[in-house]
């Protein structure tokens, strides 16, 4: 069985079946999940320098923040969960 992968910008990829949920990091709850993660050494920055538009959260505890929109994201692994639909 192949892995399939989710682009998140700038040619980085995270796997599709560690997603638990991707969302907006401008709520307090969001920006305390990133400072924990970096505390953790779980924080993966795939923003290449950018300002962070969407965090994805992982089935290991890593947080991956990206600078791709929130919908983006979602749209890429919504197409990527139906067969003929082209990603985003």
């Amino acid at each position: 069985m192949a892995t399939k992968l989710l682009n998140v910008g700038f040619g980085n990829m995270v796997m599709v079946a560690r997603v638990i949920a991707i969302v907006d990091p401008g709520s307090a709850p969001m920006k305390r999940l990133k400072d924990e993660a970096k505390q953790a050494g779980k924080l993966v920055d795939a923003t290449n320098g950018r300002r962070t538009r969407s965090i994805i959260v992982t089935d290991s505890d890593h947080v991956v923040l990206s600078a791709i929109q929130t919908e983006t994201i979602a749209q890429r692994l919504e197409a990527d969960a139906l067969p003929g639909r082209k990603a985003g």
